[in-house]
């Protein structure tokens, strides 16, 4: 009995010592993956900037930069848009997946372990040689020739951002008073084209308005504003006349002009979100907050400064602003398919939802948070719709911007913007004419005693 017994031990050993020794590699394995992984999310970054690359020029930190695989538990520090890594079929996406994809790759840790010995990578190169693999291959080609000649001129010149300034503002930081005593409040950034001087003109003598502007309630303090005017460049033969003169002589009068040199289209108003971010982080250290918007909406500018010194105010509010941006929020939407449209996006260019974004209009943002999109945009192929682009910088960051009902992408519902103290209720409304900015104006300062107590539209703002 006791030699049956042995023999049976015997057997038992030489089966499960091989079973046994392949768990203790798995556990190693699975130990030192979840090693590197944490040392790559713990590593060199500045305080001041958590979560994204560093910023010397050209040359990025890939430290703290990660991606999981959808349905992995998030936390501040994952970007959840990682499901295309695991995607067996990226060939059927749209071009720009495409490119975005070759990009992400380079930052995912699980593909690239070596990644956390290698302390940096030039982002310029690697977007430039995405788009070469991409662009060059035969589906690139098939996808670029069934786009239109909007779109066609987009992607020939969708890898360069070094556009030159041609006019810049007289002002550090924008236009604004020459004797301010405390940092701005905030920096109105407007998108605008040469030709539209009636829109410019009629902001600066309304909610545009730079230097000290007091706030809406009884005793509020108010705030510094600053102002600046985003453009691109008109071609001169399709005008039919260059306004080169008349601009240089506006900005030499109102010193509120910001104007690069690329050719200003409907698909080129993402350069001018990626242009500014990187002007505002050169030359205004000191403004707290971000207005961008267009030149045809309507802003209720003492209603905003209350708001904005509100949310200063509260708890813990040096931790929030690094994310802060409210605004009309859009979640889940899908691109426009249809060919009419300016907005058209053909599924061969692009696939999936877009992210949540501030609709047209405008946003505010805090000038950390500008600081982070303008950093994190670098590694991000440019997309031809500005605020979706916006959005994508945000999902980056794993952040999303909130939703504020005071924010009228759409404009009033039904008869209620007749109401004496309608737009009292509201931070932005979209979109006015230059007329209607001035006679708008004129009405909330006359009835700012009638309408002192009424409260923003629904103030139940909600994160999407």
């Amino acid at each position: 009995m006791a030699q049956f017994h042995c023999r049976w031990r015997n057997v038992f050993i030489c089966l499960c010592s091989p079973c046994i020794c392949v768990a203790i590699l798995l556990c190693y394995v699975m130990i030192m993956v979840c090693m590197s992984m944490n040392s790559t999310s713990t590593s060199g970054i500045p305080k001041s900037t958590p979560g994204i690359l560093t910023s010397t020029p050209g040359i990025h930190s890939l430290n703290n930069v990660h991606f999981v695989a959808s349905g992995t538990l998030r936390n501040k520090s994952y970007a959840p848009i990682a499901e295309t890594f695991w995607d067996l079929e990226m060939n059927k996406r749209g071009f720009w997946n495409k490119l975005q994809h070759a990009v992400d790759v380079q930052f995912n840790p699980i593909l690239h372990l070596n990644n956390t010995k290698r302390k940096s990578v030039n982002i310029e190169s690697l977007l430039k040689q995405s788009f070469s693999e991409v662009a060059d291959s035969d589906s690139g080609r098939k996808h670029f020739a069934v786009l239109s000649e909007p779109m066609q001129e987009f992607v020939r010149y969708m890898q360069r951002r070094d556009y030159p300034s041609i006019i810049q503002p007289d002002g550090v930081c924008g236009a604004g008073a020459k004797d301010e005593k405390e940092p701005p409040l905030l920096l109105l950034a407007i998108k605008t084209t040469e030709l539209n001087f009636k829109n410019r003109q009629a902001i600066r003598q309304t909610w545009g308005q730079a230097g000290w502007q007091a706030g809406h309630e009884m005793n509020s303090s108010g705030g510094y504003i600053r102002r600046v005017f985003l453009l691109g460049k008109e071609d001169p033969e399709t005008l039919s006349v260059d306004v080169s003169p008349l601009l240089r002589m506006e900005s030499k009068h109102y010193g509120d002009i910001l104007q690069w040199d690329f050719h200003d289209t409907f698909f080129n108003l993402t350069l001018k979100d990626v242009l500014f971010w990187n002007w505002f982080s050169s030359h205004c250290n000191k403004t707290l907050f971000v207005f961008k918007g267009d030149d045809d909406v309507f802003v209720n500018t003492p209603k905003m400064i209350t708001y904005l010194q509100n949310e200063l105010n509260k708890p813990h509010a040096h931790k929030t602003m690094k994310d802060f941006m409210i605004g009309n929020v859009i979640a889940l939407s899908i691109p426009d398919r249809w060919d009419q449209s300016k907005y058209f996006i053909p599924d061969s260019f692009y696939s999936g939802l877009y992210p949540s974004y501030g609709g047209g209009g405008g946003v505010v943002y805090s000038s950390l948070l500008t600081r982070r999109l303008h950093l994190t945009s670098k590694m991000i192929h440019l997309y031809p719709i500005d605020d979706v682009y916006v959005g994508m910088c945000m999902e980056r960051l794993n952040t999303y911007p909130i939703h504020h009902p005071a924010f009228l992408t759409f404009d009033f519902p039904k008869e209620e913007g007749n109401e004496l103290c309608s737009y009292h209720t509201i931070l932005l409304v979209h979109k006015r004419s230059p007329q209607q900015l001035v006679r708008l104006w004129a009405d909330l300062k006359k009835t700012q005693r009638k309408c002192w107590d009424v409260p923003l539209r629904h103030d139940n703002e909600k994160k999407l």
